[in-house]
């Protein structure tokens, strides 16, 4: 039987004791670990595209990471934390969701603001019972979970990039988002030394009529921008003689500096990292469609004729 991605997470962590792991290789070693069928091997997701074994696995790898178990130093790779190395030294019989609910990282992870989700296994399952809600319910939970998941795997994935990504990141999105119209200047990263306080600038139109400068700061999660930065940016378009600035990070706002930024005489938006991750999953940004489910419903009007 394929093991849930909760019993996976365990032998999951303790496949990198020795070091950093490819995931496929953990696939392979832990088919036979759980003494798998070539059935159950290729066992498919709805989508047709992925294994339900892998599958799980990856929910497994997610969660360890959200939790500061693991880090992904490259694509598919992944190796212990210090904090996974302390979790293995103390020999758990078991890590699962309610295991993983002591560390702050998870905590904040399962509560962030904007994003709290149902309990969700996952599975098909979520923290509703099935004599609770319906299945159109469980199913737009379960698919909120997925949303919050891979929304907190881009925002590491971003703080873990250069600044000069981040900024050329910014301007790929706004662009996207339809800035500047199908210009190939539209926009451009000029977060440099003489740079005058801005990192990018972009055309609000596709004459390039009017432009909007960027702000991009790439902040570790808890260094949280403050209303001197504010102040600064506003300064900076001050020199540009502009009206309008975007500042992005990757962190978050103090409450000053978004009162700061509101009090000011021109207008500037702040994005937030978790508001930044949601922008690039609407515009497919770091990230592509899966898959497309259909929910339908029956046709009134047609069997009323």
């Amino acid at each position: 039987m394929i093991p849930d991605y909760q019993t996976l997470m365990l032998p999951v962590l303790k496949s990198c004791e020795q070091g950093e792991m490819v995931t496929s290789d953990v696939v392979d070693t832990l088919a036979v670990k759980f003494q798998l069928t070539q059935e159950e091997l290729e066992q498919l997701l709805p989508s047709g595209k992925q294994t339900t074994f892998s599958n799980r696995i990856h929910w497994a790898k997610s969660y360890l990471k959200q939790a500061g178990l693991l880090v992904y130093p490259s694509r598919n790779h992944f190796v212990l934390t210090e904090i996974g190395k302390k979790v293995l030294s103390g020999n758990p019989e078991r890590i699962d969701t309610k295991f993983l609910m002591q560390f702050e990282a998870f905590q904040e992870f399962r509560s962030r603001k904007g994003t709290q989700s149902a309990t969700t296994d996952l599975e098909g399952k979520s923290g509703l019972s099935n004599e609770e809600a319906t299945p159109d319910e469980l199913l737009r939970s379960s698919h909120k979970a997925i949303g919050d998941a891979l929304a907190a795997d881009l925002l590491g994935r971003i703080r873990g990039a250069t600044p000069q990504f981040f900024e050329e990141l910014i301007i790929e999105l706004l662009i996207g988002m339809g800035y500047g119209g199908t210009s190939e200047n539209a926009g451009k990263a000029i977060g440099r030394s003489g740079d005058d306080g801005v990192d990018g600038v972009i055309d609000q139109d596709p004459l390039g009529v009017d432009q909007i400068y960027i702000q991009a700061k790439r902040y570790a999660e808890g260094n949280n921008i403050g209303s001197g930065a504010i102040r600064d940016f506003f300064g900076a378009l001050n020199l540009k003689k502009a009206q309008k600035g975007i500042f992005f990070t990757s962190s978050a706002f103090t409450s000053s500096a978004i009162q700061t930024a509101n009090d000011l005489g021109v207008r500037i938006v702040l994005i937030d990292g978790l508001y930044l991750a949601k922008l690039m999953i609407t515009y497919n940004i770091g990230c592509r469609d899966e898959e497309v489910l259909h929910l339908k419903k029956v046709d009134e009007e047609f069997f009323e004729q």
